[in-house]
């Protein structure tokens, strides 16, 4: 694709950081716009709490990244604060309990600020999956149907380059927008707090578990080789845990 969006002298703007920056502006300005609204969340409370969570899911990216193949980034420490990107369950495994703590500790309601919290990570989210697409990262196995990609450019991470592959980072990138949208929808008629970040985590992790059957960088590492990714395991306890937390903050509304 275009790792490459434009060059001006000396100065390289990459399409993965484009689109990053983008779902993060989109989304910061979300978080600050919606937490104001319902909750009297403060433009400082806002900024803090948006640098934290950069902070947080750089760290847990590249945390889940290094435990990937944890004998390779000690011998190439270079290639882990590379462009190698991050693992995006590191990131938001590491966020959840920053912003359970940041609630806590501003008196914000925690399940209604979190709901807010769900569509800024499908914001941020989404157009990093483009920025990966562009990018050539989390490409999929190669594949003979129409929906097949042809990577050419040999500055992208894809392979093979030259051959027909499928399009995971759109396919995540399509149903995370879709995501949003439900999201949008259970907040204007959400019968409890919280709702709205447990259903993200179930559909998304759902769609990730599917996702992952059509991807083609097997270095993520699996939990049972050639059958269960790490991603998908993950994916299996979100879904178990947050149908256990949307039955339990169902019957009990009063929990904030």
């Amino acid at each position: 694709m275009h790792p490459v969006l434009f060059q001006v002298g000396p100065i390289t703007i990459y399409t993965y950081g484009f689109f990053i920056a983008l779902g993060a502006v989109l989304g910061a300005w979300f978080m600050w716009w919606q937490g104001k609204k319902q909750y009297g969340l403060t433009f400082d409370q806002a900024n803090a709490l948006f640098l934290l969570l950069v902070v947080g899911g750089v760290v847990g990216g590249k945390l889940f990244l290094f435990f990937e193949n944890p004998s390779f980034y000690f011998s190439h420490p270079q290639e882990l604060l590379g462009k190698n990107g991050f693992v995006f369950y590191g990131s938001l495994l590491t966020d959840i309990p920053l912003m359970l703590w940041y609630f806590r500790k501003n008196n914000l309601p925690v399940l209604g600020m979190l709901d807010i919290m769900a569509v800024v990570t499908c914001l941020v989210h989404g157009f990093g999956r483009i920025g990966c697409f562009n990018a050539g990262c989390c490409y999929g196995k190669p594949t003979s149907s129409w929906a097949g990609v042809v990577f050419s450019d040999p500055t992208c991470q894809a392979q093979p380059l030259n051959t027909p592959l499928h399009p995971t980072q759109l396919y995540e990138a399509i149903f995370i927008f879709f995501i949003l949208l439900v999201l949008l929808f259970i907040i204007r008629n959400k019968k409890f707090d919280g709702q709205a970040f447990l259903s993200y985590l179930i559909l998304y992790a759902a769609t990730r578990g599917v996702i992952e059957i059509f991807r083609g960088d097997i270095q993520r590492g699996f939990v049972i080789n050639g059958i269960l990714s790490i991603s998908q395991f993950i994916s299996l306890v979100l879904i178990i845990g947050s149908v256990y937390f949307y039955v339990k903050w169902r019957r009990n509304t009063t929990f904030r």
